[in-house]
């Protein structure tokens, strides 16, 4: 039995097409199942956003880690060199929506600073250990938002 090499892509992020087909993937299980989506048996959350340019609404399927009230959104994009493009539209408009298991609340998002982020990545690897790859993978320093439950209308 012979044994396949190693792609040359091993340990590199996905190509953006590829995460923008499963961001479609993901909101289109998401409205068939009413709401209960995973990822790799972590539970999913659906944050819906205005877009910083655009000024339109999106809505992005991201892995939802539970924070007291608040819940934490890591802008790892897979470990690619840049932010993603979601992670632009929370600086710009903070105010959002997130639905997880069918529930809607809305929240403020914040970027998180030392010496908060430190303890904020232990709890993420806890909760999904492939962000430590992520961030492996960058020289870039990836985000991570604390949103914390907000009644702006």
């Amino acid at each position: 039995m012979t044994r396949s090499r190693p792609s040359n892509n091993a340990g590199k992020a996905p190509p953006h097409w590829v995460l923008k087909a499963l961001t479609y993937f993901h909101v289109l299980l998401h409205r068939i199942n009413g709401g209960v989506n995973t990822l790799a048996g972590k539970e999913m959350c659906f944050v819906t956003m205005t877009g910083a340019r655009s000024n339109r609404t999106r809505v992005i399927p991201l892995l939802y880690i539970p924070y007291g009230k608040s819940v934490l959104l890591v802008a790892s994009a897979g470990g690619a060199p840049r932010h993603p493009a979601w992670y632009h539209n929370l600086v710009k408009h903070p105010n959002i929506e997130i639905e997880h298991k069918g529930n809607r609340r809305k929240f403020c998002a914040r970027l998180s600073e030392e010496p908060e982020k430190d303890a904020l990545w232990a709890l993420c690897y806890q909760h999904y250990s492939a962000y430590e790859k992520y961030r492996e993978r960058t020289t870039r320093d990836i985000p991570v938002f604390v949103c914390e439950p907000n009644t702006f209308e």
